[in-house]
């Protein structure tokens, strides 16, 4: 089937990952560092497994961490935007820059991966609508309102409400990424947030890597009330891999994860923080696994809720430390749409699932756009 259409991931880190891997003195010797272009152990993602996996498109997600000051966000923004145009543009036989959903199906008809940039977090436009105006220059397609941490003007699902959901300048924010035919993304913020930009919305919004509430009770999720806005709206919600958004037993060892790791003075939203405990936490308290079934029912509790035309796949490779069991790494997405397949998906819904939905919201985008 993905030899048929285009699948195309809503999140992927490995921009970051590379980052943090080898570091910022030259770009170019991370990207060769990274060995993207066979198999690379220290990562979920590289050309080899997204071949083997039949990746037809890609959103690179160019975080940065929410904890960084405005002006030092803006600047490692720009560089994460720098560092994802020349891997892009090391490998031009295997991956084309996209910038809109016409690019990403030529794109695939060429045998290349689209590759689409996504900002993760409203901290990386420091305040500044001329840097968001920036951003989408360079080609970035969606923004994430906020990462962990509230932006002032938009509250994050996993901080201390501060704005009560959108400020009017958060309004303005969604107001203007409309106008530039860029996707509004609500991954990772706060349910009162999803619904002021909803309320808001003239164009489809996403969810770039989210998954259900209904399934596992966690703050990153989905609930059912906002999926029922989202189809009214035409966006899509993508289905994310990270166990603790799958699986309530592991949303649950997260939970006591965090609450460990503030006993102990770390900010539970800074996750580097969290995780570097993680390893001895989990010797006493040993993490449970989350599954690719389980990954499944998300896509159906999705599809259940919102329709067909509103589900999509955004994995967050090289962004969590742990995967479902089957979904290990980029190569897996085949065995999703086995299991669906098994659960008696007919091909058009795959499509729809795998890419088509999202190319439907960006295209909806950029007419908005347009208009």
């Amino acid at each position: 089937m993905l030899s048929r259409f285009p699948l195309i991931d809503g999140h992927n880190d490995l921009p970051w990952a590379i980052r943090e891997a080898h570091g910022e003195a030259s770009l170019e010797a991370a990207i060769a560092g990274a060995a993207v272009d066979k198999h690379a152990p220290a990562f979920h993602t590289d050309i080899a497994r997204l071949a083997e996996g039949g990746v037809g498109g890609q959103f690179w997600s160019v975080y940065v961490p929410g904890t960084l000051a405005a002006d030092e966000a803006v600047r490692v923004t720009l560089e994460q935007v720098d560092l994802t145009r020349r891997l892009i543009d090391t490998y031009p036989s295997r991956f084309q820059l996209a910038l809109t959903a016409d690019d990403a199906e030529q794109a695939f008809r060429a045998g290349r991966i689209a590759s689409l940039l996504g900002a993760e977090g409203g901290h990386s436009i420091g305040g500044s609508l001329g840097v968001l105006r920036s951003l989408h220059a360079l080609g970035v397609r969606y923004m994430t309102l906020t990462h962990n941490q509230n932006v002032g003007w938009a509250d994050s699902a996993t901080d201390v409400p501060d704005a009560g959901g959108l400020s009017g300048f958060g309004r303005d924010v969604v107001a203007e990424m409309q106008r530039l035919g860029m996707l509004v993304d609500l991954s990772h913020v706060a349910v009162t947030t999803m619904h002021d930009a909803l309320d808001v919305a003239t164009a489809p919004v996403i969810f770039s890597h989210s998954s259900a509430r209904a399934v596992c009770d966690s703050p990153r999720n989905v609930p059912d009330d906002v999926l029922v806005r989202l189809a009214a709206n035409g966006g899509v919600c993508m289905v994310t891999f990270v166990p603790a958004f799958v699986s309530q037993e592991c949303a649950d060892w997260l939970t006591g994860l965090k609450k460990e790791a503030e006993r102990r003075g770390v900010d539970p939203r800074d996750l580097a923080g969290v995780f570097a405990i993680r390893k001895e936490y989990a010797a006493v308290n040993p993490a449970p696994e989350a599954t690719l079934a389980q990954v499944a029912d998300h896509v159906e509790h999705v599809r259940d809720v919102a329709g067909i035309e509103h589900v999509g796949i955004g994995g967050d490779f090289d962004g969590t430390p742990d995967l479902p069991v089957g979904l290990g790494d980029v190569s897996r997405y085949p065995a999703l749409l086995r299991e669906l397949v098994r659960r008696g998906w007919p091909e058009a819904d795959c499509q729809a699932l795998a890419g088509g939905n999202i190319l439907r919201a960006l295209r909806a985008a950029e007419s908005v756009a347009r208009r």
